[in-house]
């Protein structure tokens, strides 16, 4: 990422309408899910996050209306998935300030928290700041935020770091789009970063070193790249599938329920609206 202060993918947010539930499917996937956190009075919200080495999953769902969840409830009315994606911030001022000398009409920073149950039974508080790109603009029908974490020690607990699926990393979020090229290249302006082109295609945005690739691709290019896991339940425009590194394939198959011979993952029906690919790391 060329910019200075944002410095790769942070975390994909996958918004559901049945937080508990959403949960038990994820547990059910072979991921270690964190205690239940609820967010600051007017986020609305609840999560609980999947932890990995720098980058993590949060699902995210609404207990009650506020100003700052109506654009996840408008979008959860039609569907449940990864809906926005967060990048790490080093430093959430200096950050909306380098993206506004860019041209770019960044939003914060805005502070908030929740608390945190840690496994020896305490409970601790996770402090962020977060700054916003305009809720309007969505390459690829993906929202995006960054976030500076004040706790980075109750975020990234070890307990909560170990899946039985072996997963340790997001190395790729692959989105939908009628027009991959236009798409990537409207991330990368918001990104200030020049998108390539794979030899299949897709079209790839890199956020960072170690950190996971954007990628912009159209139906049958995604079908190629996931054989024989099914597309049914994925939106047209949007963040449809997320590629896990695993240092344990064998054991990732086992929590599927699938053959370690065939592409390990699973179709979205199963993984509240996200197509799950395992890669071997």
């Amino acid at each position: 990422m060329a910019l200075q202060h944002i410095i790769g993918l942070d975390h994909v947010v996958v918004s559901v309408r049945d937080l508990d539930a959403a949960a038990a499917a994820w547990r059910a996937l072979g991921f270690t899910v964190s205690p239940r956190g609820t967010h600051s009075p007017h986020m609305g919200s609840a999560n609980y996050t999947i932890m990995f080495g720098e980058d993590y999953m949060e699902l995210l769902g609404v207990l009650a209306p506020t100003e700052h969840n109506a654009a996840m409830r408008e979008w959860l009315a039609a569907q449940e998935g990864i809906e926005r994606a967060a990048f790490t911030a080093l430093d959430a001022a200096a950050g909306v300030a380098e993206l506004q000398a860019q041209g770019v009409a960044a939003i914060g920073p805005i502070a908030f928290g929740r608390p945190v149950e840690l496994p020896d039974g305490s409970m601790a508080e996770a402090r962020f700041n977060v700054l916003r790109w305009p809720v309007g603009l969505r390459p690829g029908g993906l929202r995006i935020f960054a976030c500076q974490h004040l706790t980075r020690e109750t975020v990234w607990v070890p307990a909560l770091q170990q899946h039985a699926n072996g997963a340790s990393c997001i190395l790729r979020l692959e989105m939908l789009t009628a027009d991959p090229r236009a798409a990537a290249a409207e991330m990368g302006a918001l990104l200030i970063q020049t998108p390539r082109q794979d030899a299949d295609g897709a079209w790839v945005l890199p956020t960072g070193p170690g950190r996971a690739d954007l990628v912009f691709l159209d139906r049958a290019i995604l079908a190629a790249r996931h054989p024989g896991i099914s597309l049914d339940g994925l939106p047209e425009e949007g963040a449809a599938a997320l590629v896990l590194g695993t240092r344990d394939y064998a054991g990732a198959a086992r929590a599927l329920g699938v053959s370690v011979d065939g592409a390990v993952g699973v179709p979205a029906a199963r993984a509240t609206g996200v197509l799950l690919r395992f890669l071997a790391v």
